[in-house]
Order: structure tokens, then C-alpha cells, then sequence
């Protein structure tokens, strides 16, 4: 398949996942999963519900549920060359991408990106505030961030009316 041809794949399934739950549950699943390792059935369905909403399993049979939608999750990553599996393991248990790392590659990626964008300087002069002034800073960075949220929130009300 032509490389060119995955964003319309993509298109395809963002339109499905919004007309249709199942869809939504698994592409979200499959998400999560490619990001991060050792997530448990209640960390994978609280993540999923956080998004789509509580009750998203169902109200009854939800374990059901999502077990069927993890069987589905899991031929999709078999079918991409992935093999998921569920470790038992007391110190990591959840489920997994055998033979991948710790984290996705994305995220990966996006960390590496961060701390080659960190400033010496700026490390020092954040160890030389005492806690209540770190405590105030990142309170401070936290309100901006819901200020542009807002803001931007709003901006699309007023957009789309």
C-alpha cells in the first residue's frame, strides 16, 4: 500500500470512530497502547472513559466488552507486525508491545526533544528558588495554561457560533 494512501486511511477512521463507539473504544485502545506499556485492563478503560465518556464499556458486561475489543486490538497489531501481550509480573504488570521499549517512539522522541530544549542556566536558577517559589511558578505556568485553553475555547465558540 502506497504511503500516500495512509492519510486517507486515517480520514476513514476518525469519521467511523465518531459515528460509532466500538470504533472509537478500539482506536483509542490501540493509541494508548502504542504510547505506553504495561497498562492494565482498569488503566486502559479509565483512559478510554476519560475521553468517550463513563459507561463507555456499557453499563453491564463491560468486562466482556473489553475483552472483545482487546482481542480486535490485538489482531490489528499482529496484522501491523506487533505482538501484544499481558505480563503477570507483580513489579510490571499490563499489557505490552513485545520486543518494543518502554514508551512509544513518538513519545520517545518527544522527550528527547524536551530535555535537548532544556537551558542549563534556566536549571539553576529554578534549583536556587526555594520550594514555595517552585510551588508559585509552576501554579503561575498551570493558570496561563488554562488562560489560552479559555481563550481559545471561547475564540471557537465565537468562530462556530
Amino acid at each position: 500500500m502506497d504511503a500516500e494512501f495512509l492519510p486517507v486511511q486515517q480520514a476513514l477512521l476518525e469519521d467511523a470512530a465518531q459515528r460509532d463507539l466500538v470504533t472509537a473504544r478500539r482506536k483509542l485502545l490501540a493509541e494508548f497502547l502504542a504510547r505506553e506499556r504495561y497498562l492494565t485492563r482498569a488503566g486502559l478503560m479509565s483512559r478510554v472513559e476519560m475521553v468517550l465518556g463513563r459507561g463507555s464499556f456499557g453499563d453491564t458486561a463491560w468486562d466482556d466488552v473489553f475483552y472483545r475489543d482487546m482481542r480486535a486490538v490485538k489482531k490489528s497489531f499482529r496484522a501491523a507486525g506487533y505482538d501484544l501481550a499481558y505480563s503477570r509480573n507483580k513489579a510490571r504488570s499490563g499489557y505490552y508491545l513485545r520486543g518494543e521499549g518502554e514508551i512509544g517512539r513518538s513519545i520517545a522522541q518527544q522527550i528527547k526533544g524536551a530535555v535537548d530544549e532544556i537551558d542549563p542556566k534556566q536549571v539553576e536558577v529554578t534549583r536556587s528558588l526555594s520550594p514555595a517559589e517552585r510551588a508559585q511558578q509552576g501554579l503561575s505556568i498551570t493558570n496561563l495554561a488554562h488562560q489560552v485553553t479559555a481563550y481559545r475555547q471561547a475564540k471557537e465558540r465565537i468562530t462556530h457560533g
